[in-house]
């Protein structure tokens, strides 16, 4: 490990400069699509791996672009980081898509960052801190597969829906006041929620299952059904509403 670089820095630092990375492989133009995506999902991963095996030797990790590696569950520290989330926003010249980067020790994120490199922005849980004020009177939800758990909780609390790409975009979009909870059903994985999750926790927002169930990260299996990022004096409203629907419905 080098002491010379803290695990709150070197999480910042991994997350603006895969954010640079990134943005420089898009910005000359010679790829396009799925191509682009590719390439962004493969140089981001390496760029990572590589810091981290200098910086971090002895830690776990955790990455959708990488084959998992059992060993981590063994240990107590684990990155868990996704490189591009929102390959496809990418791809396509949007701005809604992240990097998700977390050292999860003991279950927890410890440290996490999420950068959203085209507003120029890395969301840091060193400093993070969430806007208060009127309720923007907004839930976001996922623009492909919007859960219609997600309607019927807008839907009671009198607020509208919109969808938005990456999953650190839209949990961050809760944290600046822009919407008042991120709602997502159909399921996860840990890298879509880690860095998001540690950063909004640090913020002071409320952040579970829907079921209110907590979250633990670095588990054997890797998939998370949902997932509850709200304002906290909305959390208990919120997680009764779910428990209604789950009531009626079954299922999220």
């Amino acid at each position: 490990m080098t002491a010379q670089v803290s695990d709150a820095r070197l999480t910042d630092l991994l997350a603006k400069g895969t954010g640079e990375i990134l943005q420089g492989i898009r910005g000359v133009g010679l790829l396009r699509g799925r191509n682009l995506g590719d390439a962004g999902d493969d140089l981001a991963q390496n760029w990572i791996a590589r810091v981290l095996a200098q910086h971090r030797p002895d830690d776990g990790f955790l990455s959708e672009e990488a084959a998992d590696n059992p060993a981590r569950l063994g240990k107590d520290r684990v990155w868990i980081i996704d490189p591009l989330d929102g390959t496809k926003e990418f791809a396509t010249g949007r701005q809604d898509w992240a990097v998700h980067i977390a050292l999860v020790i003991d279950g927890e994120p410890a440290h996490a960052a999420v950068a959203l490199p085209d507003l120029g922005v890395v969301f840091s849980s060193s400093d993070a801190q969430h806007v208060t004020g009127p309720l923007a009177r907004k839930v976001i939800v996922s623009r492909n597969r919007p859960p219609n758990v997600a309607d019927h909780i807008a839907t009671q609390l009198g607020f509208t829906t919109e969808g938005f790409g990456s999953a650190g975009a839209k949990a961050m979009n809760v944290l600046l006041g822009d919407f008042d909870a991120y709602v997502h059903a159909g399921g996860q994985y840990e890298w879509d929620q880690a860095a998001p999750v540690g950063v909004a926790l640090a913020s002071g927002l409320h952040a579970s299952r829907l079921t209110g169930e907590k979250l633990v990260y670095n588990q054997k299996d890797t998939f998370i059904p949902d997932l509850l990022i709200c304002r906290p004096e909305l959390a208990d409203e919120i997680l009764g509403l779910a428990s209604d629907y789950l009531d009626e419905h079954g299922s999220f």
